[in-house]
């Protein structure tokens, strides 16, 4: 199986899911795709409450949630602030506690290399998906390159049926969008050409084009950008 076949595999796999535990078995599966030491997704509700599945540690996230690291976390106040994915090199790391917890976890084997995808989804969610690593900096950049695309796609897939799963969620009665419509319309929404929508989901422009015409007839909008604006402000996707 290819790599592409297998990603597509991957992301059938999540789309089916019916609990935690599938998803927390998906995200070892991507690690293992990846040829990452750690895949981690992160989801932090309007009220503070936490809900996380991935690969670090048992020990490193009990020291985590047992130090707060949640409130000198660069990677998560840096990315707070962002609507793009980031590279850790790019955050502040200059303080004296955030030296510290960066030690912390490159000791606990998180890695000294990272790429988080910030998520924000309806009612005042905000999620994560990290990949992390231990390599050098040429490695990394390498790697950051060739999958950037793929790890934003599955990002939002992550959390799309996280919040399908999330306890008493009423599901939404107009979401009418397939999987790939949702794909698109997320991509589109973030600001990718339709060259490189259709490069990142491996499909031609035609068939792209065919999904957004249907994600637009199904929102009853003008136009693409008013397509999106309607999926936002409705939560079926999120950017």
């Amino acid at each position: 199986m290819g790599k592409i076949e297998r990603r597509e595999a991957l992301l059938g796999d999540l789309e089916r899911a019916q609990g935690l535990e599938a998803l927390q078995a998906t995200i070892l599966a991507l690690r293992d795709h990846f040829h990452v030491d750690h895949m981690v997704y992160h989801w932090v509700s309007s009220n503070g409450e936490q809900f996380g599945c991935g690969t670090y540690s048992d020990v490193w996230v009990q020291r985590y949630v047992d130090h707060d690291y949640l409130r000198v976390d660069p990677v998560i106040t840096g990315c707070y602030q962002r609507f793009h994915p980031v590279d850790w090199k790019r955050l502040d790391w200059s303080s004296k506690p955030s030296r510290a917890f960066q030690a912390e976890a490159i000791a606990h084997g998180v890695g000294n290399q990272g790429f988080s995808v910030p998520i924000r989804g309806p009612i005042g969610q905000f999620a994560l998906f990290t990949t992390s690593h231990n390599c050098d900096d040429e490695e990394w950049a390498r790697f950051t390159e060739d999958n950037r695309r793929d790890l934003i796609l599955i990002a939002h897939e992550f959390n799309e049926k996280a919040l399908e799963l999330q306890p008493g969620r009423t599901p939404e009665p107009s979401r009418a969008l397939s999987p790939r419509e949702i794909d698109a319309m997320t991509l589109v929404a973030m600001g990718y050409s339709r060259a490189q929508v259709a490069e990142t989901l491996s499909i031609s422009e035609h068939t792209l084009r065919v999904y957004i015409e249907s994600a637009r007839s199904k929102l009853g909008a003008l136009n693409t950008t008013h397509a999106v604006a309607r999926a936002l402000s409705r939560g079926l996707i999120v950017v």
